[in-house]
């Protein structure tokens, strides 16, 4: 197999790809009562992780994570990502911490900013959301611990809190992130990265050095996940239907930030990225996919092995 075709220039070497996961993401314009159909044909495909969204105001990350997990055997199933001011710490440990214990191995969940525009809309909108988001990374990292908590910062004040039923281990803890200070907040307190659909490669090696000065500051010398959305389409009138993503994300040309094709141009693209840094590349399909059961199974038995050869 040669070389495959970069999408910012170049070859990436034929072992890059190797060791990622790839996703796809059940996007939330989808009505709920499309997921079990849509998770159990990611399941019976062997795909390695199904991602929701918990996005203002369509779907509850917890819920669906939950019932997805309920309805499949071996699938990975990933919120990415609650935002934060919705949500108190506390409850937040609990859910994941139930998770974990429910279905062992199986979960990956991302907290973070959310969309400030959207907490504005519902009377959350936090003074300071990195301030926000460093508390509950940190009293969040110490309650999945088993730890027990008490601190009394500008948004998180805890008493004396401790998880009845912490997880056997704590699970990782990922945060998404797109700005510089939230980039190395994350490497300082996080597990793992989650980049937005969008993220060209220049700029995953970008988030990459900006989370390693967080990890620095840190002490920190354990491998950093980065997860990335990576727009995908495929089929007759993948080009056409990729076009109207641009259009609406506002990108100057889809290069570098999206795909279009068969199974071997979307592999080409998921090397692309997890030769940039991606440790999960997670394909986001159009929101008019004419068929989410189909795209599960083409990337899982289509696009995935061709990754790993």
């Amino acid at each position: 197999m040669p070389g495959a075709v970069r999408h910012d220039g170049g070859v990436t070497d034929v072992t890059v790809g190797r060791g990622v996961r790839v996703g796809a993401v059940f996007v939330p314009q989808l009505p709920p009562e499309r997921l079990r159909a849509v998770a159990q044909a990611a399941d019976q495909a062997g795909l390695d992780e199904l991602w929701l969204w918990e996005d203002c105001f369509l779907e509850s990350g917890i819920t669906a994570v939950a019932a997805a997990l309920a309805w499949t055997e071996r699938l990975t199933v990933a919120v990415g990502l609650l935002p934060v001011p919705l949500r108190n710490v506390a409850i937040t440990a609990m859910e994941l911490a139930t998770l974990h214990r429910l279905f062992p191995g199986r979960a990956r969940v991302g907290v973070g900013h959310g969309v400030q525009d959207w907490m504005g809309q519902v009377g959350a909108r936090a003074e300071s959301p990195m301030a926000l988001l460093r508390e509950q990374l940190t009293a969040l990292r110490a309650l999945l611990s088993g730890e027990r908590v008490t601190v009394s910062g500008r948004y998180v004040r805890l008493d004396g809190v401790a998880l009845d039923w912490p997880p056997p281990r704590r699970p990782e803890l990922l945060s998404g992130a797109t700005g510089d200070r939230t980039l190395r907040l994350s490497g300082e307190v996080a597990d793992g990265t989650i980049l937005t659909g969008g993220t060209t490669p220049a700029q995953v090696r970008r988030a990459r050095g900006l989370i390693d000065e967080g990890r620095a500051k840190a002490g920190r010398t354990d491998h950093h996940q980065i997860v990335v959305y990576l727009h995908a389409a495929t089929g007759p009138d993948a080009a056409a239907r990729m076009e109207a993503e641009r259009v609406r994300w506002g990108y100057d040309v889809i290069d570098g930030h999206g795909v279009a094709g068969n199974a071997e141009a979307v592999a080409g693209a998921v090397r692309t990225w997890a030769g940039a840094g991606a440790d999960t590349v997670v394909l986001q399909p159009t929101p008019d996919d004419p068929d989410p059961e189909a795209f599960m199974a083409f990337v899982a038995q289509e696009v995935t092995p061709l990754v790993r050869n």
